[in-house]
């Protein structure tokens, strides 16, 4: 079993098993000192994407060719790539390496129900014995989370991998298809592959859902919603953190989109209250997602409809998060009673078997 140590933020000198090598900082610092604390974890993001042949950050080249599928809107210079890794700029055009109708990067299973889905307590197919979830796992991701439960996906590439088009990922569906989801990575990334595979779904009677960050286009959104609205699915948005300056350490990008499409996305509700249409998660990052977060995200979920199911899930150790413990009891427990005094009615502590004494 490995040993957790201390370690020290490199801004105000507090010693926490709660703060990763890789940011450096507590969380305070970087909600309170944004100036001084995120030019150096950005620079942790660069070397974390580098590894994988990724930008270090999104283009902005003023002369570049503007991608506008997501909240990065990349400005790709000529020969670059933009931020997911999918889209480049030839010869002043923008071209999809993967991500569009006719080629998707992913893997995708037949995933048996009942399922570890984050919206498993409130959606239909949690018992829907002898039927399966078509589970598909993208290849890409518009955001670049240090902690990344998934960070495998990184190592899948546009050039080197066939893919497969939204076409032939329908055509998998059979009699025991219950339902689909997107995840990753992110579809956010790929969101024209999977809109096209969605439409032939819904019409064979899947039902369409998401996991996703959210920080996909509104009108790309809108049309998500439109076949979760149809198909009886769901869209479960990931929000990371609360306050901007946490989740631009944590990911490397901000929160804005993702809480306007979450909003966007709640004035739906009304259209189909039951099953929920709209789940949101959230990861509890020891040392960063706490109590206090986590309050401030329930409350703006509250204030757009308060029956909005909301899963606290339990963080393990990956990618550069990974001398961090597991989420302790104590601190999933004040972030559930933070959320239900924020004024949800429906809140519950995922991946409990995860959950650990740490701290």
């Amino acid at each position: 079993m490995k040993k957790l140590g201390l370690k020290e933020c490199l801004r105000c000198g507090r010693r926490s098993l709660l703060i990763a090598s890789a940011i450096g900082f507590c969380a305070d610092c970087i909600r309170n000192h944004p100036d001084e604390t995120l030019p150096l974890i950005f620079q942790a993001h660069a070397e974390t994407r580098l590894r994988f042949g990724l930008p270090p950050a999104p283009p902005k080249d003023p002369s570049g060719v503007k991608c506008v599928l997501c909240a990065n809107e990349c400005r790709i210079p000529p020969g670059g790539r933009g931020f997911c890794g999918l889209r480049e700029n030839q010869d002043g055009k923008l071209v999809s390496l993967a991500g569009s109708p006719s080629k998707g990067l992913l893997h995708w299973y037949r995933d048996p129900l009942p399922t570890n889905c984050v919206a498993d307590w409130v959606c239909p197919g949690h018992n829907q014995y002898g039927y399966h979830n078509l589970a598909v796992f993208y290849g890409s991701c518009t955001y670049n989370c240090l902690f990344c439960q998934n960070w495998h996906f990184r190592g899948m590439s546009p050039l080197r991998e066939k893919g497969i088009s939204a076409e032939e990922l329908a055509s998998l569906a059979n009699p025991y298809t219950f339902c689909v989801c997107y995840f990753g990575g992110d579809p956010a990334s790929q969101m024209p592959h999977a809109l096209q595979a969605s439409r032939k779904l819904a019409e064979r009677g899947v039902r369409i859902c998401w996991e996703t960050n959210g920080s996909m286009h509104p009108a790309l959104l809108d049309q998500a919603v439109d076949l979760s609205l149809s198909s009886g699915g769901c869209i479960k948005f990931d929000v990371k953190a609360w306050d901007e300056n946490l989740h631009i350490a944590l990911t490397g990008s901000s929160n804005k989109r993702t809480l306007e499409n979450l909003a966007r996305a709640a004035k739906r509700i009304p259209e189909r209250p039951k099953p929920p249409l709209v789940v949101v998660s959230t990861l509890l990052v020891p040392g960063y997602v706490d109590a206090e977060e986590v309050g401030k995200i329930a409350r703006y979920i509250a204030s757009l409809n308060p029956s909005i199911p909301y899963a606290l899930l339990a963080f393990y150790p990956q990618f550069y998060l990974w001398d961090l413990p597991c989420t302790s009891y104590r601190h999933a427990k004040e972030c559930e009673e933070a959320a239900f005094s924020a004024g949800l009615t429906n809140v519950r502590i995922g991946n409990v078997h995860l959950l650990s004494r740490d701290y």
